[in-house]
């Protein structure tokens, strides 16, 4: 499987349960190598938020970072062929579609990887799907 909103599985919101899960029936999740800067941003506005401890996000971190160790996150490098992937398929997007450039190398990603569906809460990012060949889930 792959997901964009890999945090949820490591602080607490509203969808973290359902997103965990989710991950149970999957050995492996995958995700861009964009999401380390994305979880540690993410980290770091949950710690301003105050919605977590300063011992509670150092926790989030480590598990992270020890479940890609051990596999149970793959990384998707983000390559030169991802970018150009990125490139191309934003030339032929409808001018109303709003798309950040993270989000579009999450769904490239996705699909250079041959996954067929991308789990994100994203609502850009599931209308911008199916331009990148996906299914956008969400739970």
């Amino acid at each position: 499987m792959y997901f964009d909103y890999l945090v949820k599985i490591y602080v607490g919101d509203p969808d973290s349960v359902k997103v965990r899960k989710l991950t149970t029936s999957t050995a492996t999740v995958y995700s861009s190598a964009l999401c380390l800067a994305e979880f540690a941003c993410a980290v770091l506005r949950v710690r301003r938020e105050a919605s977590v401890t300063a011992s509670e996000a150092a926790e989030a971190r480590l598990a992270f970072l020890s479940h890609i160790s051990v596999g149970l996150v793959t990384l998707v490098p983000i390559s030169e062929s991802i970018l150009y992937s990125v490139q191309a398929v934003v030339e032929t997007l409808p001018t109303n579609l709003f798309l950040r450039a993270g989000d579009a190398i999450h769904l490239a990603s996705a699909r250079h990887e041959g996954f067929s569906e991308i789990w994100t809460n994203d609502r850009h990012m599931l209308k911008a799907a199916s331009h990148f060949g996906l299914a956008g889930r969400s739970v």
